[in-house]
């Protein structure tokens, strides 16, 4: 009998993410985002929910090569672009478009041999100082392009660093506009913030939605998952494999960070940091136990962590644990809610999900 803990890909929720997405973008075409393995979903796993994008958004070349294994015939853009020269050659065999954001870039297409002209998107630092062209440079890197036998069409890209907070995303927007004002091709500009916060401003020809895919907000706490009507596209559960009752005074786990102050049962489930449950989460950490939500006692362990049974007096060996997604009565933790018990963003929490927990899809 398996460790008890399980990592369950909800199809249909993730279905309704991207119709959400889609509603969002008005009339932009969706790009899945699907780097990092689907944000540790497994792109095996997300694959057919999200066939009715438009295209397939992700980072390396594996990847890739995935997606077109799973008959995707559509476009693929690799977000950072190649990463070495002999990157182009899979490029043109796998017909995948990608961002150019760096001079080293433009140099490996000029020299590359294909009978295939290539599809790229300039990336513009438009604000966040990562990657791409600064404004100054960028139309002389778009003529670059422009000039070369190796490139078919041009299209326009740049990301924003604050469409989740108040600074928002009129600033970088500006700055966009004005530089690409009078050059032709597509563009792509809104992230998953920028979908749902900004989608009239920031109208374009492709948005590329990531985290609200997955059923986390990208702005929380500011607004939760269900404000934007999204739903949770991972539960990640187990059982208790123990009930203790403690009594006044009596501490539980490592360092003794919790002491009962009156009569206290509680559960121990099966899951830690070895699972991916972030280890600094504390007390207080919100968890469901069979749908009912309660609080993680003390500190995390690699393998358990200790559970107030006190709002749930008929739970014992064998009960559902519920540490975000969706109970079995239908009750949500949101990840976000979690994540943010752990100092840390629901982002990191579906990344990091580790290889020895089991993952089935609905």
């Amino acid at each position: 009998m398996p460790r008890p803990i399980l990592a369950t890909i909800h199809f249909a929720a993730l279905q309704h993410n991207l119709d959400r997405a889609r509603r969002a973008a008005l009339d932009s075409r969706v790009w899945a985002v699907v780097k990092a393995n689907a944000y540790g979903h497994g792109i095996e796993n997300v694959f057919e929910a999200f066939r009715a994008a438009d295209g397939f958004a992700l980072l390396d070349l594996d990847e890739a090569e995935r997606v077109r294994a799973l008959g995707w015939r559509g476009p693929v853009l690799l977000l950072e672009g190649v990463f070495e020269p002999r990157d182009l050659e899979l490029c043109s065999r796998l017909d995948l478009w990608h961002a150019v954001h760096c001079d080293a870039q433009i140099d490996w297409l000029a020299a590359h041999k294909t009978q295939v002209p290539h599809r790229v998107f300039l990336k513009m630092n438009s604000g966040m100082n990562r990657l791409g062209f600064t404004p100054e440079r960028f139309r002389a890197a778009w003529t670059r392009l422009n000039a070369l036998p190796q490139v078919d069409e041009i299209s326009l890209m740049t990301h924003f660093s604050d469409a989740d907070s108040p600074r928002g995303i009129a600033q970088q927007l500006e700055v966009f506009d004005e530089t690409t004002r009078d050059l032709p091709g597509e563009r792509s500009i809104a992230n998953s913030a920028a979908t749902l916060r900004h989608a009239a401003a920031a109208r374009a020809d492709w948005v590329r939605p990531g985290i609200l895919l997955y059923g986390s907000s990208p702005d929380f706490p500011e607004h939760d998952a269900a404000h934007w009507q999204l739903q949770p596209g991972m539960t990640l559960a187990t059982k208790l494999i123990s009930v203790q009752t403690l009594e006044a005074g009596d501490t539980i786990g490592y360092g003794s960070r919790f002491t009962a102050d009156g009569p206290l049962r509680v559960g121990v489930a099966a899951v830690g940091y070895g699972d991916g449950y972030p280890r600094h989460c504390d007390t207080g950490t919100p968890v469901l136990v069979n749908g009912v939500r309660t609080r993680m006692v003390g500190r995390v362990s690699m393998d358990m962590i200790t559970v107030d049974l006190t709002p749930v007096p008929d739970a014992g060996f064998g009960s559902e644990v519920t540490l975000w997604g969706r109970a079995s009565n239908g009750a949500v933790l949101s990840i976000d809610e979690v994540a943010k018990a752990a100092g840390t963003v629901g982002y990191e929490l579906m990344c990091a999900v580790a290889r020895r927990v089991p993952v089935v899809a609905d």
